[in-house]
Order: structure tokens, then C-alpha cells, then sequence
């Protein structure tokens, strides 16, 4: 094997031979050896591209349900539930193309196509190169002038200073390099580069630049997904999630939870805005509910693609590591896909309206926002027949709405109801509670 080809990016006839390997039952050692690769470059490809094509139809993968005592109705506390676990799936190959088992099987499996593999991968190189002012004939022009004077180890300054022709600055072509973009054209990547320089951002970029989100939490969680997973499992609650601020830097934030079923809309106040905190407030929630109570209701939490909400693994993993909820997102510019929150936020934005100081008009600590919450929640509704969201909570799901009453939530008697925004001024808070 060439020293370069352990390092090099995968081609569509290298995914080919995975697959033959896949499916033939050869371990990703195998695999590896086979087309000169790192045996973890074959696992992440395997665990990255594969795509889940046969859903298991009980609420939990276990082991037991062919003998299940319990109709197959499967909770985590169940005293009969043993995790299933395959040492072909889960482990190696990774995937399940090429199992004897197949037809028998009732658990989830996953396939690997590297014809999709190999398209995710392009998509990820066309993602990546967002912004660029470049078209791909200007792109193999500075290729040509540039790999050979990089291969001669001459650093950027010096072919910049060389060939002004170019037309780019210094920074612009350290960006270039190490951002791929004449890797596919010319083989150029940021190893060619004399040294790699630690070049300091000016503190005003450095302050509003944000670091691309890597996009594998979107596999197998697309609006697709979604609504493929909602047609086999009609009877899931969903729970749609995003956030309210005004001031991007400075917040409050309030990550909201609505849900559908009782039209209920919650709230968690955080001081900032990022995947750890959405994930806090996730955690948050789930102690709020109770673990019994949240994955009773929190089947499906839909939200968009924020960066703040890129954590999809620990929002679906419960404190005790195994799977509370399903995280899907809506497709890019679409927020009517989580609609009836959106129309909630409407209500919400009565109280607390873009561009006004959230902590001067009163919004400075959770109690505070279960104020607003309440009032919000208890607005008549016409789609639920003349009801707040909290009266029907109160009849239908009414451990539901007894956990979020013992948080801080209640009703508002109608005429009580304010939704303006001096709800939350002192003397206020004392008329309308």
C-alpha cells in the first residue's frame, strides 16, 4: 500500500469493497487491509453512511419478546427486558448487509450503500465550501500556480508576494488550503503547507464567529425521518423545541417546548445559547416531568437546526444512558414544519416583543417566565373547543399537568388574563397572580 492512500479520502470503488466485505462477514481489520486503510477509518465510514431500513415495531429492542409477559408493552424498569445486542451490527462488520439472519430478524437493521455513502460525502465537500467566492475553473487556475510552489515548500506569503495575479490575499489562500478547497482539483491540502501558523483572529471576528456545526447529528434524523417514523408509529406524542431571544449575545434564552397533543407550551430560561445548555434544559425538563411522566409525553422532540440544538445524542439519552426520547429536525428555512409552536411564540411575543429589553420588562428568572407561561397557557383556544391548553391538559393528561402545576405553572382565571407586556412589572405580578 502507498503511504499516502492510508490518509487520502475514500473513492466510490474503495466504498464497493466495503460493501463486498459488509456482506461477506469480514471484520473491519479485514477491510481495512484490503484497501490500505486505518481500521477506524473503516468503522466511522460504516457507523457514519449506513442508514436505518428496517424499524424494530416495539418500543424498546429486547431480547425477551418472544416469551414477553407484558403484551410486548416494553419500559426500560420492565424486570423482563434484556437489551438486545448483535455483534455484527453493533460491532463489526457494523452493518447488517449479507446477514444470514435477515428475514428472521425483528430488530432495527441498518444497511451500508456506497453509492449513498459516496453521495453523502460529496454533499459534505459542497457544504464545506459554502462562501467561497470561487468558481471551479478560478479555483484550478490558483490550483496550478500554487501546488507546485507548495510541493517547492514556499509558504503562502511567498506565493502571494510572487503572483499577484492571483489575487487573493495571504489569509484568504491559508483558508483555501485548509479549508479543502483545491483538494479534489490538485491533491492540495493543509499538510502541504511549509508549517502550520497559529494565526491570531481580530478579538471583533473572533467574537461573532461561530464554528461549522458538524452535520452527522442529521443522519437518520431529517424531517424525512420524521415523518417516516410518525407514519409507523401514529400514536407518538411530539413535542416541538426551539428558542426565543432578543440579544444574541447577551440573551436571556428561553429554549420552548410545545406539546401538540395538549397545546401546552413550556419554557426554560438559560443564560446562554449553546448545545450543552439546550441540553440542560432537555435534562432539565425530564426532572421536571419525572422520567415516567417525560417518556410517556416526549416521544418526538422536532426542532430546527440551530447549532445550539446539534447535540442529538445526549438530548436523547437519559440520565440512566439508555434512549428517553427521538430527535428530529426540520429541513433548513422551513419553521413551518414545527408550525404550532411557531404560533405559539406569537402569544409569547405579545408579552415579551422583539427588540424591548426581555430583563427590563421583568423576565430575570424562571419564575418569572412561568408568570408568563401561565397567562399564555391559559388563553381559550379554539381548535380545543373553548378550552386553555392547560384546562385540557388538566382533564386529559392531567399527571402531565400536575407535574408542571408543581413547577410553577396554573391557571389564570380568563378575565385575568394579560398579555401585554407590563405582566411582569412588580405591581402587576401582585393583580394578575
Amino acid at each position: 500500500m502507498s503511504a499516502n492512500n492510508s490518509f487520502s479520502h475514500l473513492t466510490l470503488n474503495e466504498r464497493r469493497i466495503i460493501l463486498t466485505g459488509i456482506t461477506n462477514g469480514s471484520s473491519k481489520t479485514a477491510i481495512a487491509q484490503t484497501i490500505g486503510k486505518d481500521k477506524s477509518t473503516v468503522g466511522k465510514e460504516i457507523k457514519l453512511h449506513r442508514s436505518l431500513t428496517h424499524k424494530c415495531k416495539m418500543p424498546l429492542e429486547c431480547n425477551n419478546y418472544r416469551k414477553c409477559p407484558f403484551e410486548r408493552q416494553c419500559t426500560p424498569d420492565c424486570p423482563e427486558y434484556f437489551p438486545f445486542k448483535c455483534s455484527r451490527r453493533d460491532r463489526s462488520p457494523g452493518a447488517c448487509n449479507g446477514c444470514s439472519n435477515w428475514s428472521k430478524c425483528r430488530f432495527d437493521k441498518y444497511t451500508y450503500s456506497p453509492e449513498d455513502a459516496h453521495s453523502d460525502y460529496r454533499s459534505v465537500l459542497i457544504d464545506s465550501r459554502q462562501g467561497v467566492n470561487l468558481t471551479t475553473s478560478e479555483a484550478k487556475a490558483i490550483a496550478d500556480i500554487v501546488a507546485p510552489l507548495l510541493k517547492k515548500g514556499q509558504s503562502p506569503y511567498q506565493i502571494i508576494t510572487g503572483h499577484p495575479e492571483i489575487g487573493i490575499s495571504e489569509k484568504t489562500l491559508y483558508n483555501y488550503i485548509e479549508g479543502d478547497v483545491f483538494h479534489e482539483i490538485a491533491g492540495i491540502t493543509a499538510m502541504d503547507l511549509r508549517r502550520q501558523v497559529s494565526r491570531k483572529m481580530s478579538k471583533k471576528k473572533a467574537k461573532g464567529y461561530k464554528k461549522r456545526a458538524d452535520r452527522k447529528y442529521l443522519l437518520g434524523r431529517t424531517y424525512k425521518d420524521y415523518k417516516i417514523y410518525i407514519d409507523e408509529n401514529p400514536d407518538v406524542f411530539v413535542t416541538q423545541m426551539d428558542t426565543v431571544y432578543n440579544n444574541e449575545t447577551t440573551g436571556p434564552f428561553i429554549q420552548t417546548f410545545k406539546f401538540i397533543n395538549s397545546g401546552i407550551i413550556f419554557a426554560i430560561l438559560h443564560n446562554s445559547k449553546t448545545s450543552e445548555s439546550m441540553k440542560q434544559g432537555v435534562d432539565l425538563l425530564e426532572s421536571i416531568l419525572g422520567t415516567q411522566v417525560f417518556r410517556k409525553y416526549v416521544h418526538i422532540l422536532l426542532t430546527d437546526r440551530g447549532t445550539e440544538f446539534s447535540a442529538a445524542d445526549a438530548m436523547e439519552t437519559g440520565t440512566d444512558n439508555t434512549r428517553r426520547t427521538r430527535v428530529f429536525y426540520c429541513d433548513p428555512m422551513q419553521s413551518g414544519q414545527k408550525g404550532s409552536l411557531e404560533n405559539k411564540h406569537i402569544e409569547l411575543r405579545y408579552i415579551l416583543p422583539k427588540g424591548a429589553d426581555l430583563c427590563s420588562l421583568g423576565l430575570v428568572d424562571q419564575d418569572a417566565l412561568n408568570i408568563v407561561l401561565s397567562h399564555v397557557n391559559s388563553v381559550p383556544v379554539e381548535k380545543l373547543g373553548g378550552k386553555s391548553p392547560l384546562d385540557v391538559a388538566d382533564f386529559m393528561y392531567h399527571d402531565l399537568f400536575e407535574k408542571l402545576k408543581t413547577f410553577g405553572l396554573h391557571k389564570i382565571e380568563k378575565d385575568k388574563v394579560v398579555l401585554k407586556p407590563y405582566l411582569l412589572k412588580k405591581e402587576s405580578v401582585k393583580i394578575f397572580l
